[in-house]
């Protein structure tokens, strides 16, 4: 198998083709032109074939220098587009993250991620997998619940902070329905944010209020649009204490039962990365900024608790 000819020698002569001569290769390359001089006769001797006549006025390309140019400048461009898409790939951080968490949690915090790195890119997608909860290939790190069954043993996961549920409504909701006992949400429209109705299932289970079926209800998509009906005073969802936070803090939302708050089995919500990625520069920066935001959120849980 023949060597592959010196790498210097190929740049050298692939920009004096491209500068017609010797002069112009120095400058683009920083070196004298004595330097390109002595790299193209390198080449030369190394192909055994003259590659540029020499003229007095500079020099030309041979008919097997002419045959050899696209070659070695379609080499270049391989190795420049490789480069290019290599560094672009490490600065670009691609996170997916579900709709409801998205909208509730990290959409309005992620603009103080992009001023604390503004060397990542950051491309969000607004996407679950409800089988893996994350898919390592499209995306460098994902949002997902803790306790996801069966997830693959190559995934790494930070919990980020709990699920705790607890039925919200607005005021008037809750003095128009006469919610002064777990037992009056009977008489009550159920907002479930998923078609399994787990949300509601959880804390009924956990509290056994008599004659509240969570089978009965109006479903939605995902926990936002549940909780902007609640906020219409179309029924009362189960709120979750951090994706409801703020809505529970103005007072636009309401728990009637503060106490009655349980978990729920999905853990938390987290991020995860596939463990090749996990100590990577721009994974490592965005879970321990997302880790770091969510201290706030954890605080808050506490406090409503524990009063």
């Amino acid at each position: 198998m023949a060597r592959l000819p010196p790498l210097n020698a190929l740049r050298a002569f692939e920009a004096a083709a491209r500068h017609h001569g010797f002069v112009g290769a120095s400058e683009e390359l920083n070196v004298t032109r004595g330097a390109i001089s002595r790299h193209v006769k390198l080449l030369e001797d190394h192909l055994g074939v003259q590659l540029f006549e020499r003229l007095a006025q500079g020099v030309r390309l041979t008919p097997a220098g002419t045959a050899f140019l696209p070659f070695v400048s379609e080499a270049f461009g391989m190795i420049r587009r490789a480069a290019e898409e290599i560094s672009a790939d490490a600065n670009e951080l691609r996170v997916v993250c579900p709709p409801g968490t998205s909208i509730r949690w990290l959409l309005p915090k992620l603009e103080d991620f992009r001023d604390a790195y503004p060397e990542f890119s950051v491309r969000l997608t607004t996407d679950f997998y409800p089988d893996s909860g994350f898919d390592p290939i499209n995306a460098d790190v994902g949002f997902s619940i803790s306790n996801l069954p069966n997830r693959s043993q190559d995934l790494e996961v930070q919990t980020l902070f709990p699920i705790l549920l607890t039925p919200a409504c607005t005021p008037d909701y809750r003095l128009r329905k006469s919610l002064t006992s777990p037992e009056a949400l009977a008489g009550c429209n159920l907002l479930h944010e998923t078609r399994s109705h787990s949300d509601w299932r959880t804390w009924v289970d956990a509290f056994q209020p008599v004659g509240v079926d969570p089978n009965v209800g109006q479903e939605f998509p995902n926990i936002d649009i549940a909780t902007k009906a609640a906020v219409m005073g179309v029924g009362v969802a189960m709120a979750d204490l951090v994706l409801c936070r703020e809505e529970l803090q103005s007072g636009t939302l309401v728990a009637p039962f503060p106490d009655m708050v349980c978990k729920s089995p999905d853990g938390g919500i987290c991020v995860l990365a596939g463990r090749h990625k996990w100590y990577s520069p721009k994974v490592e920066a965005f879970r321990s900024w997302a880790y770091e935001i969510a201290e706030a959120d954890r605080s808050a849980v506490e406090e409503f608790v524990h009063g």
